[in-house]
């Protein structure tokens, strides 16, 4: 049975008249990464001070790292780490002085500090500006400091709360692989973010939460077969290939002016082949074969109803094979 790192039911927070959360179920298996998107006002980054004891929860249980939250908070802030949305880097002192800081604040030797110190920098490449003021860091240089220092406590359990908002794409792609680098060590990352893509990159299961509440849970595929709309698009040059594929497809939407023909798909490699099959024994050969399945914006705006608080990737939805 799989060890849980995160298991929370029934979360309920609100401020004042505003349900924030209500009623949300979290799991976490142990080694992997969990990603949860919502529009701005959502309840993400309350979601993520409730699980790491920052703000408490009007109703629901939860356990982190194993341990009870409510009956034993210093246990769970023991196995957690934490990157907020804001650094909490401090840039009037250099990169190497704010993780000797952060090795002071979890009570660690001198010597212990320095090791962790000297190997963080190494492993996020923050060997050159160690000495330099954090505040002559670029953006993606003080973000990776910002989960270096959240490593010092050697965390198995890691929450970044929007952790790549306002990187370049260079940088952003970095983020990710160090994210990935945490994940194959062993470590669980709780990740809520703005961008789809990188959602659709990193996370083994992803949740939408709308309203207070998870909309759908599942991984990246599974929520993407949730949304119909899926098709394959044949083009032909020829005009009698073209009849003859009518012919012989079911259900097809016909351009006449294009030559092209669009099937309901969810793009099964079985709905594939059979497609393929059935163009190959009418000895029908189209000139080209693209796949639309639905991306997870339009997973997103089908579970929020369109609100623009998230940011889409930017990639063609189309792949021609």
């Amino acid at each position: 049975m799989t060890n849980l790192a995160i298991a929370a039911n029934g979360l309920r927070k609100s401020y004042g008249d505003k349900v924030v959360l209500d009623g949300v179920d979290v799991t976490v298996p142990e080694g992997t990464i969990f990603a949860l998107l919502g529009p701005n006002g959502a309840g993400k980054t309350t979601a993520v001070k409730i699980l790491t004891t920052l703000v408490t929860a009007d109703a629901g249980t939860i356990r982190v790292g194993g341990h009870d939250l409510a009956a034993d908070p210093q246990a769970v802030r023991s196995a957690i780490g934490v990157t907020g949305q804001f650094s909490a880097v401090d840039g009037l002192i250099t990169g190497e002085e704010n993780m000797l800081l952060m090795a002071d604040l979890h009570h660690l030797s001198k010597q212990e500090g320095q090791r962790a110190t000297a190997e963080l920098l190494q492993r996020f490449d923050l060997v050159e500006a160690a000495r330099k003021p954090a505040q002559s860091y670029s953006g993606g240089m003080k973000r990776r400091l910002d989960i270096a220092m959240t490593l010092v406590g050697n965390p198995r359990i890691i929450f970044l709360d929007e952790p790549t908002t306002g990187l370049d794409p260079r940088s952003r792609h970095n983020m990710w692989g160090i994210i990935r680098e945490l994940v194959n060590s062993g470590v669980t990352v709780f990740l809520t973010t703005q961008y789809l893509e990188e959602a659709d990159e990193l996370a083994d299961r992803i949740a939408v939460l709308n309203d207070g509440k998870i909309a759908a849970e599942g991984t990246a595929e599974e929520l993407k077969r949730l949304i119909p709309g899926g098709h394959v698009r044949l083009r032909f040059s020829d005009p009698v290939a073209y009849q003859s594929a009518v012919l012989a497809l079911p259900e097809v939407t016909r351009d006449d002016e294009s030559l092209s023909l669009q099937i309901p798909s969810d793009g099964t490699q079985r709905e594939l082949r059979g497609i393929l099959d059935q163009l190959d024994t009418a000895g029908i050969e189209a000139d080209e074969l693209t796949v639309h399945t639905p991306d997870l914006d339009d997973v997103f705006f089908a579970l929020t109803g369109g609100s623009t608080g998230t940011t889409v990737p930017s990639q063609p939805k189309e792949a021609v094979r």
